[in-house]
């Protein structure tokens, strides 16, 4: 079976992280499969909501390690990039439904969401100074712009996670439910924009980013480069190693 299942019915298509025995964590494979099934539920006119979801327990641990380092986003046409910039630019409306751990780009990628709902054991983190590297996803904009600089000095310079409650107040989540209601839930309110004139989705969603797409591609790219050169530096190596070796990193002489 497939790690992204892609399934839609009366204007709705929900995109599945259906690799829960590795954590739902995402391989270039499935970043590839996320940017195809973006593409095509842009040019479905049947298609009027796009709702993201895992599993009850775990939402994304982010990026598959292993095959991170063996296949590394080293271009603009890179998988992940593909992905980002169509969830970044996508048109009607999206939904994540988000239980269990959400980590590094299971977080980011909400902030391109237009709603966000949380099971209750909801754990969201973006623990990239933690690993040699800098944010993604224009997070370096949109966590300050969320959250206000301190609480974004915390989540990006730290890297520790914070929970869903947490994240509803800071306005990243819109409301939290238990896991065995949250999916529920995100595909009602998914159901009530289905029904809703697409014409006025549209237009209301891109009055509310207008010249924000433009700052958040800058971004994104701006990160791009700075990612990609970290990546093959000293502490990101040293990170990832001990990453794979299962023990703690040592960043003294770094």
């Amino acid at each position: 079976m497939s790690d992204i299942l892609v399934h839609t019915e009366d204007g709705i298509c929900t995109i599945t992280f259906n690799r829960a025995d590795k954590k739902n964590s995402i391989t270039a494979a499935m970043y590839a499969a996320l940017a195809d099934a973006l593409a095509a539920a842009q040019d479905d006119a049947a298609v009027r909501v796009v709702v993201f979801q895992g599993h009850e327990a775990v939402f994304s641990a982010g990026n598959d390690i292993a095959d991170f380092l063996n296949t590394p986003p080293t271009s603009d046409d890179a998988p992940v990039f593909r992905f980002l910039r169509g969830i970044a630019q996508f048109p009607k409306p999206v939904i994540a439904v988000v239980c269990g751990p959400a980590v590094g780009i299971g977080t980011t990628m909400l902030f391109h969401c237009d709603l966000v709902y949380a099971g209750d054991n909801a754990a969201f983190a973006m623990p990239f100074v933690n690993l040699g590297l800098c944010p993604e996803a224009a997070s370096s904009l949109l966590v300050p712009q969320m959250m206000g600089y301190h609480r974004a000095a915390e989540a990006l310079l730290l890297g520790e996670p914070f929970m869903a409650e947490a994240a509803l107040e800071v306005g990243l989540v819109n409301k939290v439910l238990p896991p065995s209601e949250a999916t529920n839930y995100a595909q009602a309110v998914a159901r009530k924009l289905a029904a809703k004139p697409m014409s006025a989705l549209l237009q209301t969603k891109q009055l509310m980013k207008k010249g924000q797409t433009a700052l958040v591609l800058a971004q994104m790219n701006e990160e791009a480069a700075h990612f990609g050169r970290m990546l093959r530096e000293p502490a990101a190596r040293e990170a990832f190693g001990a990453f794979m070796e299962k023990r703690k990193p040592d960043f003294s002489k770094l």
